[in-house]
């Protein structure tokens, strides 16, 4: 019987210092796709020594770049990535053996272990965080949202054992640069579903995050990069308000 193929999925902008491990860590896969947004760095030239399945197109929005690159994929699965990803050896066991009975499930979360500054972060609600990743082809699609898109599966949904390692941010500075972007983004599509903007949020969003996050989640039991993380994300939802409110007094004037 035919061993059901399986095809990883990559977008990429001006990823060069994280794809790399990305993609050796998948190198094992029966096909490799990067769809590349027209990278001004070696992005193109490192997915190129894996794989000849390099598209490069202009940026559309992440959930319509993921769903195009779902669109090129061959395999009877799909594992989607992003390029500051890794799967760790266990996890790539662990889609072996689905591969292998093919299912029983048409989707699968895998736990994301999230790397901060070198460190495993094990609290403040980012330990598993469980992410949908793996799902046979056609029954998944990307939601079109700006940002944190997330995927929806037509079929059961299980779990894999193993983690998917996410070295998200180096350090603090990488960070906020990635936290002004995507508060942006966040902020146009709160404006555009037409929630209103109250002075709390300015406040009471902010402190219920970090408080979540330190307090509540278990942050503090990771020490100094938990509190980092629970101010980090605080501040995140404090300039999402910002913005969203500025786009909206723009808009009444």
């Amino acid at each position: 019987m035919t061993h059901p193929r399986l095809s990883v999925v990559v977008v990429t902008l001006n990823e060069e210092e994280r794809l790399r491990s990305c993609l050796e860590s998948v190198a094992w896969a029966d096909e490799l796709i990067v769809v590349d947004a027209e990278s001004q760095d070696k992005t193109v030239q490192i997915a190129r020594e894996f794989t000849d399945r390099v598209i490069v197109r202009p940026w559309p929005g992440f959930a319509a770049q993921k769903n195009f690159g779902l669109a090129q994929a061959g395999g009877d699965w799909l594992l989607s990535l992003d390029a500051d990803e890794e799967v760790s050896p266990d996890l790539r066991d662990a889609i072996g053996r689905v591969l292998t009975a093919d299912g029983p499930h048409d989707g699968y979360r895998a736990p994301r272990r999230n790397i901060f500054g070198g460190r495993w972060i094990r609290h403040g609600g980012l330990w598993p965080d469980w992410q949908l990743r793996l799902f046979r082809r056609g029954l998944a699609r990307f939601g079109e949202r700006a940002v944190h898109e997330s995927v929806t599966v037509t079929g059961s949904v299980g779990r894999l054992e193993g983690p998917l390692v996410h070295r998200s941010y180096r350090d603090a500075s990488d960070f906020l640069a990635r936290a002004d972007r995507y508060s942006t983004l966040a902020a146009e599509e709160w404006v555009r579903a037409g929630a209103r903007v109250r002075a709390s949020d300015l406040v009471l969003r902010p402190l219920g995050r970090f408080l979540s996050m330190y307090l509540f989640k278990g942050g503090w039991l990771d020490g100094r990069p938990g509190f980092l993380l629970a101010a980090l994300y605080a501040y995140y939802v404090f300039i999402r308000s910002v913005k969203a409110w500025e786009l909206k007094e723009r808009e009444s004037h």
